[in-house]
């Protein structure tokens, strides 16, 4: 990757990383479903400001906002909701490991759902390994993390994730929306679902301090809004599933900025859970072989002298060239991305 879709890569894991702390901050003065609010109408306005500024047609068939609803349901509205409640009572760190196992229940679910994603040996033996890697993770013999309550909070937004992931792909992604209004469409019917169930949620009068106003911000504007701009950025780049592995980079993220900024502790199941969590899904998705370099080709044979009074030939056939990174990668993202416009589980 170019310097500059290095430096965009990170950039997306530490908002996407980020979004845990703010989170966390943000709930000294909201209440979970302000915040969810809060957030999906600072995203929704960076993504729909956008689209209209390059001129993006939004979907006009009810069938394909009926479609784009559900999406919004389970990839925004109930995994924001549990994240929300869950940070109550764990932390930020913890929080953003256990929604690191999105890839591992995605691909169960879609083993299942979907006929043409067969559960293969090396699958299996990768859902094991994760799932082994959550139990240590969550640690149900300690409290050190948090609640229990809350860690299965966490724990059920991923799987909503997963969820909203197999059902883009079974009925979103066939329809053929442009990425970004697919994107701007799901973040403005969240919003709206949200704005529905807020008044029925628990409700307190909001407590604006500078550090509460400024992670909400940053969490709607950024780790919302700006997140899936750089994610289609770098899909473009490099292909969908070469972004999509910096779903790898951000429980990793998410701890460090949770250790740095509210001084969290990191104990032993937290990281090797973590670990094994993030080993099984790179093993099920093959990710491991792919990030072995390859062996260079091997070099032309010397050409054997040709006779002065015969013309040069060629010393054999062409060989084919190498595509640019992405050229060969499908608007649509591999298992454990996010979906249609909103491929981030923060």
């Amino acid at each position: 990757m170019k310097n500059a879709t290095v430096g965009r890569f990170l950039l997306l894991a530490f908002l996407w990383g980020g979004s845990f702390t703010f989170i966390k901050v943000s709930l000294d003065g909201l209440t979970p479903g302000q915040l969810v609010l809060s957030r999906l109408v600072l995203g929704a306005a960076v993504l729909l400001a956008i689209v209209a500024f390059r001129r993006i047609g939004l979907p006009r068939s009810a069938r394909v906002w009926g479609h784009v609803a559900a999406a919004a349901l389970f990839g925004n509205v109930i995994p924001f909701l549990l994240l929300s409640y869950g940070e109550q009572t764990t932390g930020a760190g913890i929080a953003g490991v256990l929604i690191g196992a999105t890839p591992l229940l995605t691909l169960t679910i879609a083993a299942a759902a979907l006929p043409t994603e067969r559960a293969t040996r090396r699958k299996v033996l990768g859902l094991i390994i994760g799932f082994v890697g959550v139990v240590l993770l969550i640690g149900p013999w300690t409290d050190a993390l948090g609640s229990l309550g809350g860690q299965l909070a966490c724990l059920g937004a991923a799987l909503s994730y997963a969820c909203g992931f197999v059902y883009v792909r079974k009925y979103l992604s066939p329809l053929g929306l442009a990425p970004m209004a697919a994107a701007a469409s799901q973040l403005l019917a969240a919003t709206v679902l949200q704005a529905v169930v807020t008044p029925f949620l628990t409700w307190r009068t909001p407590e604006f301090t500078l550090e509460v106003t400024f992670s909400i911000v940053a969490l709607g504007l950024f780790s919302t809004g700006l997140a899936y701009v750089l994610y289609f950025r770098l899909i473009g780049d490099v292909g969908a599933t070469t972004a999509s592995a910096v779903n790898y980079v951000v429980p990793v993220a998410s701890v460090l900025i949770g250790v740095v900024a509210l001084g969290e502790s990191v104990t032993w199941n937290l990281l090797v859970g973590g670990l094994v969590v993030l080993a099984g899904v790179a093993y099920a998705e093959n990710r491991l072989r792919q990030l072995r370099p390859k062996d260079p080709a091997p070099a032309d044979p010397p050409a054997r002298s040709a006779p002065e009074t015969t013309a040069d030939t060629p010393s054999g056939p062409p060989t084919a060239t190498t595509p640019e990174p992405g050229a060969a990668e499908g608007a649509e993202p591999a298992t454990g991305s996010r979906p249609g416009g909103t491929e981030g589980p923060r």
